[in-house]
């Protein structure tokens, strides 16, 4: 399953490793609303790391949890789904806006695979200072590189460079990140002239 190969879902292991996951979840959830502080382990022992100074409010939904890496300072908003069934790595310092989804399960295209259950998934990984506003939806297998905006309600299918801002459905680049390292234009970015600069807020 980590290695990207077909695999049946309803697999009792993973089933048992999933069950962990969502318990983990709900009871951070519910820690949470008590004692922010006194939560965090229960964080700590659903994710796989999580660094110093990060934060994910609850409610997070995830697959499994283990495979999900959060870096230092990174903060999460609320509704974070982190679907891990290849692994998830976000860098330090990033902004993650509310309902955000992070998916890593595929099916295939063709139809009786697909009947047989077979799925499979492609890791998603996020570079350090990274900003991706609410609603935003990053795709199985995508980079997003460090330092780079993802506008809200974006559909990222594809990789993204360090340092631009992405927007849209699909998502494409639409302008560089001031201070960050420069990234030339490029057929494969979309990086296009000066449309209308949308919102990226959360």
């Amino acid at each position: 399953m980590l290695a990207g190969d077909p695999y049946v879902a309803d697999d009792p292991d993973n089933e048992q490793r999933s069950r962990r996951g969502a318990q983990l979840a709900d009871a951070y959830h519910r820690a949470c609303r008590v004692d922010p502080v006194a939560a965090m382990p229960l964080l700590e022992a659903l994710v796989g790391h999580l660094g110093e100074g990060a934060f994910v409010k609850p409610p997070l939904f995830v697959d499994y949890g283990e495979h999900i890496s959060i870096g230092a300072r990174t903060f999460a908003n609320y509704g974070l789904v982190a679907l891990d069934v290849a692994p998830i790595t976000i860098g330090q310092d990033c902004q993650i806006g509310p309902n955000v989804q992070l998916l890593t399960p595929t099916h295939p295209l063709e139809a009786q695979p697909r009947r047989d259950k077979l799925e499979a998934a492609e890791p998603i990984t996020i570079g350090d200072n990274v900003w991706i506003g609410g609603g935003a939806i990053i795709c199985p297998g995508v980079t997003i590189g460090a330092d780079s905006v993802i506008g809200a309600g974006a559909v990222v299918t594809k990789d993204v460079p360090p340092g631009v801002v992405a927007v849209g459905n699909p998502a494409r680049v639409i302008k560089e990140v001031p201070g960050a390292p420069s990234t030339p234009p490029d057929s494969s970015t979309g990086l296009t002239g000066a449309p209308a600069e949308p919102a990226v807020q959360e």
